[in-house]
This record gives C-alpha cells, structure tokens and sequence, in this order.
C-alpha cells in the first residue's frame, strides 16, 4: 500500500472522521475522509506546481505535532519526494550550521516560524497553526509562500504528479516508500479494534505521523491532541474520560 492506496482508502466512506484535531484553548477541528482528501491534494498541487517536488525533493517539515503537520507529510509522500525532519533546535540555529547538523541540500522548508529560516538557500513555506487559519500572522522572509491562502487556490484533485519511485527515500535517513506501511504498522501499540479510533498525545511528530499513518491503513482514524492539551488532559483525568467517550475513542 502506498499513500494513493491510503487515500482511496480513506474516501470510500468520506463522511467519517478521519483526523481529529484538539490544540490549545480547547480548539477542534475534525477532517472526514473526503475533507482530508482534499487538503492532501491541494498541498500536493501546491508542492508539484511550486516546486516541482518528486522523488529526490526534499522537504524538511518543521512543525510540532499538529493537524496541518499531518497534511504535509501526506502530501509530501504522496509526491515521492523525501521528508526531512530538523534536529532538535530552533531553525534560526540551524540555518548556519546546515552541513554539520544533515540539513544541507533540503529544497524546501515547511515551518510555522519562518523567520527562524531566514538566510537558508532552501525556500520557505509559512504555516499558520492557529484552527483554521486562513493567512499567516507575522513577518515572513522574501519570497516565503504563505500556506494558510496559498493551498486554498488549488484544485481539490491532483493535477500531474511524478510516479512515485518505491525504493526512494520517504523518510530520513533510511525508511524508503515502499516500507512506509509496514513500518506504521508495526509501532506500537497496535490496535486491537478493527477500524480504530486512536488516541494520539505525542511531543514528536514523527510518532504522530507514523500512528496517524498505523490507524489510517488500518481503516480506522485518529485523535491528536497538542502537547498543551495532552498535558492537561493528563493533569485532569474526568476530562480525558469525557474525551474518550465523546470521540468513542477504542486505542
């Protein structure tokens, strides 16, 4: 199965939740099938179109755990090209030590604090975090695309994009595309109920991804909670209860 496989998969029933998203301040955003559908491909179309991402593309994907985190590893996969995640430091300390730190030669940057990335020979795409954001709200660097109004003027379907190459890199250093299922459903743990709904609370989004991307093959969804949320779901137990049985939560 690769990620066209996934997202046939995901519209059969296109009215079902599919990702669930609870960020800070107690915002909610839930994406059906169909709905996440469409933002793979209009985030698909916005990488093809502007980048001319494909296999050998790589994209660097500096977002925390997040909804919109989800939709441009999705579409960033679904292209071919390769997804790149910055070590653990703030880009601005990146930028200048690019060749020490594995990130040189990355084509394009996918961040929510752009301004961090100025002076990178990468280009830049700004991502507003804020529920459904249509603009982001701050500085951005010359020439930065500004993904909260951009991905919205792209066709709902795919327009041209390169086939994808199975034994390129999906995710650095080694996880290739056609391993990419197979390693999401191994992590652990698994679910043990058919289509699940899973809960996902994680400080990394490469966790986050790999169990969206277990319960997605699965046929089942997701729930991501940001780190805050997590946290205070945690310190309150009655309201992590009361999650779980409003979102007929089963891992």
């Amino acid at each position: 199965m690769h990620i066209a496989d996934l997202q046939r998969l995901i519209t059969r029933d296109p009215g079902r939740p599919r990702l669930t998203w609870y960020g800070d301040d107690g915002e909610r955003v839930e994406l059906s099938g169909a709905v996440l559908h469409n933002w793979v491909n209009k985030t698909v179309n916005l990488l093809v179109e502007e980048f001319d991402a494909a296999p050998g593309t790589r994209v660097l994907l500096d977002l925390p755990p997040h909804w919109r985190a989800v939709v441009w590893a999705l579409a960033t996969w679904r292209t071919g090209a390769t997804l790149v995640l910055p070590p653990t430091t703030e880009g601005s300390a990146v930028v200048g030590q690019e060749q020490d730190r594995g990130v040189a030669d990355v084509d394009v940057v996918v961040t929510s604090h752009p301004t961090s990335w100025t002076g990178t020979s990468a280009q830049l795409v700004a991502v507003p975090l804020p529920a459904l954001a249509r603009r982001f709200d701050g500085d951005l660097p010359p020439g930065t695309i500004d993904a909260g109004s951009a991905v919205m003027t792209y066709g709902d379907q795919i327009g041209w994009v390169e086939e994808i190459d199975p034994t390129a890199i999906a995710v650095e250093p080694a996880l290739r595309h056609e391993d990419l299922v197979t390693w999401a459903l191994a992590c652990t743990p698994r679910p043990t109920a058919s289509e699940p709904r899973t809960l996902v609370g994680e400080d990394h989004p490469l966790v986050v991804l790999r169990r969206t991307l277990q319960a997605l093959s699965l046929d089942g969804s997701v729930i991501v909670t940001s780190v805050a949320s997590t946290t205070a779901f945690a310190d309150e137990p009655e309201r992590l209860d009361r999650l779980r049985a409003t979102e007929r939560i089963t891992d």
